[in-house]
């Protein structure tokens, strides 16, 4: 007769799992630009990805940029139920003095986000993301892009394929606790 005390094994791997892995959670991951990638894991375990515009309008001032982001984020959190955590690359070099201005913009905005409802966040290296999807650290657009659609998954463009690989990386490595 087997022992009532003895745990389920399965009970013991969720307890060492982030809280954000146990149960049936929303996860957001997030190319950060002025074309935003994203891929979300729903409560329901489908994927879905895509890309958003955050690009300024001729006549918008400079902070609406990040007002549509912050309205956008609280929307897809609306549709897609609470948020339990968020990953995003994390990049420490760009081309050009706008694109890193938009970038720390976008993730300044989507911190302060997070922080006010409790959701943990965390950046994600470039080279991790790419080496987890293609092995290769220096991988290019359209391995990135080659390497999402190997997995099954059809992005628009590079900012898609990097969002899926994002999302990937956390639930392979339950956001790199393993």
């Amino acid at each position: 007769m087997p022992d009532q005390a003895m745990t389920n094994p399965n009970q013991d791997t969720a307890q060492k799992l982030p809280p954000a892995f146990t149960g049936q959670r929303t996860l957001l991951a997030l190319d950060l630009g002025t074309t935003t990638g994203w891929a979300l894991h729903g409560a329901d375990g489908l994927i879905t990805s895509g890309t958003s515009s955050f690009r300024n309008g001729r006549f918008d001032g400079g902070g609406m940029r990040y007002l549509r982001f912050t309205n956008w984020l609280g929307e897809l959190e609306r549709l897609s139920g609470p948020i339990a955590a968020i990953w995003f690359e994390e990049v420490r070099r760009h081309a050009g003095t706008d694109a890193a201005h938009v970038y720390g913009g976008l993730m300044a905005t989507l911190t302060a986000w997070a922080e006010l409802r409790g959701v943990p966040y965390e950046g994600v290296p470039v080279g991790t993301i790419k080496r987890h999807a293609t092995g290769k650290g220096n991988a290019n657009k359209d391995a990135m892009i080659a390497a999402a659609r190997a997995r099954g998954f059809s992005p628009a463009d590079d900012n898609e394929a990097d969002a899926i690989a994002i999302l990937l990386w956390a639930m392979e490595t339950h956001g790199g606790a393993q």
